[in-house]
C-alpha cells in the first residue's frame, strides 16, 4: 500500500471512533437526563399528591402532599472535596411552622463544608447528649431560647441510622438530610467515575423521615 492509501485508511478508522465515542457520549447523557428526572419516581405514590419540577441539576425538587400536611424533596450534589468521596444527598423538609424561637442543627460527623447545611456558621455550640452517636455536635442560633433536649431526646433516635446527616428544627418547619448515594470508591479513584443518583430513590428510605418528622412536630406542639 502506498503511504497516502495507509494515511487515508487511518484517518477513516480515526473517523468512525471518533463518530462512535461521541454516539456513546450522547446515549450517556440521554441515560442520565433519564434518570435523575426520575429519581423521585418511585417514592411519589407514598403521597396524596404531588407537584414537581426540574432542577438546573437534572434531579427533581419535589412537594408531597400528605393529609394536611406538605414535604419538600430536595437532592443536592455534593463536589468532590480533598480526601471525599462525591456524594448525593436528600433533603426532606416538613414546611410548617413551629411553636419554637430559635434553630437548632443535629449534625453527624460535621466537616464544615456540607453543602447543603448552614450549621458552621452557626454560633453557638451545644454538649452532645448521651443519646446521639459519638461525633455528632448541635449548633444553634440562639441557644438559650430552644426548647428543652428532654423533649427532642426521644427522636435522636433517627440517627441510629448512619446515613441520616442532619436533622433541622427552626421556626419555619423540620428537617432531615440522608446520604442517598455515594460514589463508588474503586471506580471513582481509577475511572475518576462519580454517576449518581441512577436507581429511583427507594420509598423505604423516605417513610422512616416522614414518620420521625411528623412526631417531632407533635411533640413540639405537646411540649410546654
Amino acid at each position: 500500500k502506498s503511504p497516502m492509501t495507509s494515511l487515508a485508511a487511518l484517518a477513516t478508522a480515526l473517523a468512525v471512533t471518533l463518530l462512535w465515542l461521541a454516539a456513546k457520549t450522547l446515549q450517556a447523557a440521554k441515560a442520565r437526563k433519564t434518570a435523575r428526572a426520575g429519581y423521585f419516581a418511585a417514592v411519589t405514590p407514598l403521597f396524596d399528591r404531588v407537584v414537581s419540577r426540574i432542577e438546573p441539576t437534572g434531579f427533581p425538587r419535589m412537594t408531597g402532599h400528605l393529609g394536611t400536611h406538605a414535604f419538600d424533596l430536595q437532592a443536592v450534589q455534593d463536589s468532590l472535596t480533598f480526601r471525599k468521596l462525591p456524594a448525593l444527598w436528600v433533603m426532606v423538609t416538613l414546611t410548617e411552622a413551629q411553636p419554637v424561637k430559635a434553630a437548632l442543627h443535629v449534625m453527624a460527623r460535621p466537616a464544615g463544608n456540607e453543602p447543603f447545611s448552614h450549621f458552621a456558621g452557626l454560633p453557638h455550640s451545644l454538649p452532645c447528649p448521651d443519646s446521639l452517636p459519638e461525633g455528632t455536635a448541635l449548633r444553634s442560633d440562639n441557644a438559650a431560647a430552644l426548647p428543652e433536649l428532654a423533649t427532642l431526646a426521644p427522636h435522636f433516635a433517627i440517627f441510629a441510622d448512619p446515613r441520616v446527616k442532619e436533622l433541622v428544627i427552626t421556626p419555619k418547619g423540620l428537617r432531615l438530610v440522608i446520604l442517598a448515594d455515594e460514589a463508588d470508591r474503586g471506580r471513582f479513584l481509577i475511572f475518576r467515575e462519580a454517576e449518581l443518583g441512577q436507581t429511583p430513590l427507594a420509598p423505604a428510605r423516605i417513610t422512616p423521615l416522614t414518620t420521625a418528622l411528623l412526631a417531632l412536630g407533635q411533640s413540639l406542639k405537646e411540649a410546654p
